[in-house]
């Protein structure tokens, strides 16, 4: 298991846009998953919404794109590389995530060809899905 000091070491992100708190690796550079603890401080939801605080979909994408990213560079040709986004597919949005709950989130690196790939994703809160999709990445 991957926590945040690890992860740190890993991908680049950094407070307020780190959007994952621990990573299982479950298959190197292929399956993974990662845990993110809703909490009422998160900076969002400040704005979305002040008097209903929702987790923004795209954000949901965006921290399953990172807990990707953290499978993908476990893998030892990838190491020291940088995952950047590329794309969006086949996005749904199915509950909304409130302050208080976990989001676990299921991650399979699907295709790379080249400096490309796919991963594809879903997200679940109390075992329900909440958010799938794919996501299209460049890695430099």
């Amino acid at each position: 298991m991957l926590y945040i000091r690890d992860i740190l070491e890993v991908i680049p992100h950094r407070y307020p846009f780190l959007l994952v708190d621990k990573v299982e690796i479950i298959t190197s550079g292929k399956k993974g998953i990662g845990y993110k603890n809703i909490t009422i401080n998160e900076p969002f939801f400040q704005g979305h919404f002040p008097h209903m605080p929702i987790m923004p979909g795209v954000l949901i994408m965006e921290a399953m794109a990172q807990v990707g990213a953290v499978v993908l560079l476990s893998e030892e040709k990838y190491k020291g590389k940088t995952p950047y986004f590329a794309g969006i597919n086949k996005a749904r949005f199915k509950k909304k995530v409130l302050p208080g709950d976990i989001l676990r989130m299921e991650i399979e690196i699907v295709k790379i060809r080249g400096s490309l790939g796919i991963g594809k994703g879903i997200a679940f809160k109390d075992n329900e899905i909440a958010t799938e999709g794919e996501f299209l990445f460049a890695i430099e």
